[in-house]
């Protein structure tokens, strides 16, 4: 069955004294990531990765980054040395598994100098059967922070095409990995980066009738994991703000559903609404004015609106039946969610005021959890023909394409680039649940690794 969830409604503003108390302690954030130099050159591979075919794989050697001098460092036991072919691995595990290139990392290359950064050994490259090269360095600071350096190489052209640098805080010199591998990204594709940014998502734990469920979060690529609630609440479908700085998610507290925004800065979190109503998986929209939400009054489940701060909700649909979620187009003019108006599941669209409502799918199955693509180009949605399976069509509502083919993956959110789909996929028979991406390909599936079950995810934007 589907996983509606139960929350509240009738938003209205309460004081931060309202707090949550099964948030557990505030979690520290490393710091500003600096970016230092900036350089690019209109030369060698440029592309776009707009259409869904599959590509030609790019082959890129990303060697260990090199050390001015091995200095002891927060970031690595083993000093800048070691954490320099650290970086280089980081690097080459995100540039793995996405249909786009084919990297070799540092423990198959040899190790440059620091003097070859700036300068190739270019014969020792142009033999291996690539056609980009990633050289690096870290440095240690006398204030206790780190300065990385990326530089990208066409091994053909034996030119430079990009070079970038960012002083970090050793607690965040995976934030540089990611920052280089999205300069890569973005220099070779043509395309918004999405590796430098989080995923927020459900933990869960203990027997199946009696499951703890709390909020998490992580980096794009499983690492930094950690717990923002206790679990003595359940907490359900968490979506990151628009700029970032805040997760809007569901709790039961006391068995009471309340909506709440967490601030990530300071993890502290303002209780935005609560009701005894049934409600369910509340979004933002992107400008983070306002919040959708999904009310049952008298078995009658309708879309509402209200202001983000609180205030009069607007119901947006009003017919008979289940109308749940719903998912802004990035314009914010329009708004995708699902119904069983016509007496099945299926996935429909309206102005962002409810006017104009259309039913788009017509498949045969049904569609639920629509969630539209950043680019706008796409909406992909839960497909449920036997089967759960996560699928994309066109806006409007042609050119279905399933991606996945599991026995029920579910919950689709989007990179920020609009490349990547993540998702969590229950194994059959178990309960037990994980998260997975696929890229629009279908051909590229990449599974996360969480320290427990997971759900419900929510990709967030670039970090600023």
């Amino acid at each position: 069955m589907n996983r509606f969830v139960f929350i509240l409604c009738a938003l209205v503003a309460a004081p931060l004294s309202a707090q949550n108390q099964d948030v557990g302690s505030p979690i520290a954030e490393g710091g500003e990531v600096e970016t230092v130099f900036q350089e690019a050159e209109p030369v060698g591979l440029t592309g776009s990765t707009t259409d869904e075919s599959d590509w030609s794989d790019i082959g890129v050697a990303i060697a260990g980054f090199a050390a001015d001098r091995d200095q002891p460092t927060p970031a690595n036991a083993n000093g800048t040395a070691a954490l320099g072919r650290e970086v280089a691995r980081v690097i080459t595990a995100n540039l793995r598994n996405n249909g786009i290139f084919r990297p070799v990392g540092p423990d198959s290359l040899p190790q440059p100098s620091f003097a070859q950064i700036t300068s190739p050994s270019w014969g020792s490259w142009s033999g291996r059967g690539v056609e980009m090269l990633v050289h690096g360095y870290v440095s240690g600071r006398a204030d206790g922070r780190l300065v990385v350096g990326c530089y990208l190489y066409d091994v053909a052209l034996q030119e430079e095409l990009v070079r970038e640098g960012w002083v970090v805080p050793p607690a965040d010199w995976r934030r540089a990995a990611h920052k280089c591998s999205d300069l890569i990204y973005s220099r070779l594709t043509g395309e918004s980066p999405f590796f430098d940014s989080r995923i927020a998502y459900i933990a869960e734990t203990g027997p199946k009738d009696a499951r703890v469920k709390r909020l998490a979060i992580m980096d794009s690529d499983g690492a930094n994991h950690r717990f923002l609630t206790l679990g003595s609440a359940t907490a359900l479908t968490p979506r990151y703000s628009p700029d970032y700085k805040r997760l809007l998610y569901l709790s039961y507290v006391d068995g009471n559903p309340r909506i709440y925004v967490y601030d990530i800065g300071t993890g502290r979190q303002q209780l935005v609404a609560e009701t005894g109503n049934p409600t369910l998986a509340p979004r933002w929209s992107p400008d983070g004015r306002f919040i959708l939400y999904s009310m049952a009054v008298a078995g009658n489940t309708d879309i509402y609106r209200v202001p983000a701060s609180g205030g009069t909700p607007v119901r947006l649909t009003n017919t008979p039946g289940i109308d749940i979620g719903g998912s802004y187009s990035p314009d914010g003019s329009k708004i995708v969610f699902e119904s069983d108006r016509s007496g099945s599941q299926q996935c429909y669209v309206m102005d962002a005021d409810g006017s104009n409502q259309r039913r788009l799918t017509f498949f045969g199955g049904r569609c639920a959890t629509p969630e539209w693509s950043p680019r706008g180009d796409q909406i992909a949605f839960t497909r449920i023909a036997g089967d759960f399976n996560i699928a994309v069509m066109n806006p409007n509502g042609r050119n279905l394409r399933v991606l996945t083919s599991g026995w029920q993956d579910e919950a689709p959110t989007w990179a920020p680039n609009g490349r990547i789909i993540q998702f969590f996929r229950t194994a059959r028979n178990s309960g037990s649940s994980a998260l997975w991406q696929v890229d629009l390909t279908g051909r590229n599936e990449r599974k996360l690794n969480t320290p427990v079950d997971a759900s419900d995810p929510a990709w967030g934007p670039i970090l600023p």
